[in-house]
């Protein structure tokens, strides 16, 4: 298996607790799984992290330095649905109400079994990255409006063949099979190219310039390929 396909596979998770044994344990468990860790000790922290990579799942504490759980929490459903489990000593069932209502998937209150934990991180990756599956060979977006053979590489908008270059079309498949995943230029860069490409960031740019310019309606004002001011760039389009 190559490079690209290995990183468009592995499931990344982003643990965040100021509590290092916390981390530590959790950070085991979840390797044990075959899952790749990242920690965060801090909110602020977390968001960079977030940020800067792929990440499919957080755990995330609520009771954080520099920045809160739920304002973390909160500043990532602005730009992403990433599965998120809040980790937290409060027992009032209004506070777990308010923690779901601002965006959490799941709730586990200290002290927790690691097991427990792993059990519902399974569960929640099943249930939002169904997508990984195999796609189907032709895709259709906005009632027709964009159609896309991923076997022969083909797209149509509005019934009329684009062509776009092969450069194009990988790094339109990976925002095609991440739904509402948010990718850094960087992280863009990585899959669709691999970790040896010498291109630079800002290549990125001038590809999606160019896509819009294909696949848009109105450039300026896209439905398929948006901008996530600060962070990169998302697919939009509706099946």
């Amino acid at each position: 298996m190559g490079k690209e396909g290995k990183l468009m596979e592995e499931k990344r998770i982003l643990v965040v607790d100021d509590e290092q044994k916390i981390l530590e344990v959790v950070k085991a468990y979840l390797e044990k799984e075959g899952y790749t860790v990242l920690i965060a000790t801090d909110g602020e922290k977390a968001l960079k992290i977030f940020q800067e990579e792929r990440i499919h799942l957080i755990v995330l504490d609520l009771m954080l330095p520099k920045l809160s759980g739920e304002r973390v929490c909160s500043k990532i459903r602005t730009i992403s649905d990433v599965p998120i489990i809040m980790l937290t000593a409060k027992i009032e069932e209004d506070e777990k109400i308010e923690g779901l209502a601002i965006g959490a998937d799941d709730y586990l209150t200290k002290p927790f079994s690691p097991r427990e934990l792993v059990g519902r991180v399974r569960a929640l990756m099943r249930r939002a990255y169904r997508e990984d599956a195999p796609l189907a060979d032709y895709l259709i977006f906005n009632e027709g409006d964009l159609e896309v053979d991923i076997k022969k590489f083909q797209i149509k908008k509005n019934g009329k063949m684009v062509n776009l270059t092969p450069n194009e079309f990988k790094l339109f498949s990976v925002l095609l099979t991440h739904p509402g995943q948010v990718f850094t230029r960087g992280k863009l860069l990585e899959i669709a190219f691999g970790l040896n490409y010498d291109g630079f960031d800002r290549t990125i740019d001038t590809h999606i310039k160019n896509m819009r310019h294909k696949i848009e309606d109105c450039p300026k004002k896209p439905v398929y390929i948006l901008t996530v001011y600060g962070v990169g760039y998302k697919f939009g389009g509706k099946k």
